[in-house]
Parts: C-alpha cells; sequence; structure tokens
C-alpha cells in the first residue's frame, strides 16, 4: 500500500510512490515529495520529449535538459512542449 506524501505539483496531500524512481539522494527526494500520479505523468511526458525532439540519453546535455524540464514539471513551472501536443480532455 503507498504512503502518503504532500505532492510538490498538485500541493496537496497524494498516494506516493513504493520505492524511488531512480537511485540515491534526488530518487529519495522524488519519492518523499512527489505523487505516483504526478510521477506517472512525467513519464509520459518525458517521453513525448525525447521523440519529439530526438533526444538521446546517451548525450549528457540531453540528460541534462530531461532533468531540468523534470524539475520544472514537479514544481509546476513553464515547461517545454512537445510541438502539435494537444493535451487529453481529462472531462
Amino acid at each position: 500500500m503507498p504512503t502518503k506524501v504532500f505532492c510538490r505539483k498538485y500541493q496537496k496531500e497524494m498516494d506516493g510512490m513504493l520505492m524511488p524512481p531512480f537511485p540515491g539522494p534526488k530518487g529519495q527526494e522524488i519519492m518523499n515529495t512527489v505523487s505516483q500520479q504526478a510521477w506517472q505523468e512525467w513519464k509520459a511526458h518525458q517521453v513525448r520529449l525525447i521523440n519529439e525532439k530526438q533526444l538521446s540519453m546517451i548525450n549528457p546535455e540531453h540528460r541534462k535538459f530531461i532533468q531540468q524540464e523534470m524539475e520544472k514539471f514537479l514544481s509546476n513551472q513553464e515547461f517545454e512542449q512537445a510541438e502539435g501536443y494537444v493535451p487529453e480532455d481529462k472531462a
């Protein structure tokens, strides 16, 4: 059963992740401050960015770009959108 975390993206208490999304202090920080829902949304957005912008995770500059966009996305700042992407209607 997931623990509850105060999600920095949605600014409310939500279900947290079962384990850190990656090793190290940053993974632990994300696990403690980001909801499972926000992380899943980020992962989907990350895939769109990688595909649209033809990024290679071998390239350090591309990895840095993705990390910066992750921080923006999870902190409710302006973040890069994939060109031509139209979000689903959540009705």
